[in-house]
């Protein structure tokens, strides 16, 4: 870190649990983690970062996993700071990357938008969203970028078109060293009654199928191509197993679920475990959907 202490207004932890930041509750310490005040105070701090020190952004802490031993480096954490949400033309609504994504859903609708409904079964936030091209019940968030501002290593804003990136299913490579910290979504005017409905929908089918009220990271696994994750684990055979405090959901094998006891690497290693006996049984190999980070203990 440069020596810019009063330069930047936001809230600087040191070795910091990251087990409070992640919806698995698992991880070590991250030797920096800073929640900045608004846009203009995360430019300034980024700013005062050595070029060489390493910098990991989170949101909600979803499809998140951080190893025991911790992050060497700093968190950014813009989830609930990067909150703006507005309308920018009778179509189009600008979005920072700390909202929400069932608040984005929410929000498009009361302004008469459809299009976004699908983003009520997304955990994370939008920059989470735009950075692994989330989805859900058959909707994908880059289905309407129109455009998206990055931050790069020095607090420098980008303005950015879709055709600078490739995108495709649950990936998304942009242009090096930068961030999403906005984006502006195109929608189409619809009916407020008829997708606040659909939103209530979607979120009770996901309650019905998915363990909402567990400690997890959303899917585990990708869904290979003309097949589902879920299918395989669980024709497999790995439905409740468990290591450690770790276990695969009972109501979706796509879920691991922390029953509280979950360290990290339990959780690693049963992923580890189930991509291996799926490939074993099936011959196919589960391609991770969670992102690991960190050190081991």
């Amino acid at each position: 870190m440069k020596n810019d202490k009063q330069s930047y207004r936001g809230i600087l932890l040191e070795h910091e649990p990251m087990r409070k930041h992640t919806s698995w509750r698992v991880g070590g310490n991250a030797d920096r983690y800073y929640q900045p005040m608004d846009l203009d105070d995360l430019q300034l701090f980024m700013n005062s970062i050595s070029v060489d020190e390493p910098v990991y952004w989170i949101g909600l802490g979803s499809n998140l996993l951080v190893r025991d031993g911790g992050i060497r480096g700093t968190v950014i954490c813009t989830s609930g700071v990067l909150n703006q949400i507005k309308p920018v033309s009778e179509n189009t609504i600008y979005v920072q990357a700390g909202v929400a994504c069932p608040k984005v859903a929410r929000q498009a609708a009361k302004m008469g938008l459809v299009g976004a409904e699908f983003l009520s079964g997304i955990p994370g936030t939008m920059g989470g969203a735009l950075a692994m091209n989330a989805g859900a019940f058959g909707g994908e968030t880059w289905n309407l970028v129109q455009s998206v501002q990055t931050m790069d290593r020095c607090g420098l804003i980008h303005e950015r078109k879709p055709d600078e990136f490739r995108v495709g299913y649950r990936t998304v490579i942009g242009p090096h060293g930068e961030w999403f910290v906005a984006s502006n979504l195109g929608l189409t005017p619809g009916d407020v009654a008829v997708s606040q409905q659909q939103i209530k929908n979607l979120l009770a089918r996901r309650a019905k199928s998915q363990p909402t009220n567990q400690p997890s990271a959303g899917s585990v696994f990708r869904n290979p191509e003309g097949d589902y994750a879920a299918r395989l684990i669980e024709v497999s055979g790995m439905k409740g197993t468990c290591v450690g405090g770790a276990c695969v959901s009972d109501k979706h094998a796509n879920f691991i679920i922390n029953m509280g006891t979950a360290t990290a690497n339990d959780i690693e290693t049963l992923i580890q475990q189930i991509a291996e006996k799926v490939e074993m049984d099936y011959g196919v190999r589960l391609h991770r959907e969670v992102c690991i980070v960190g050190e081991a203990a």
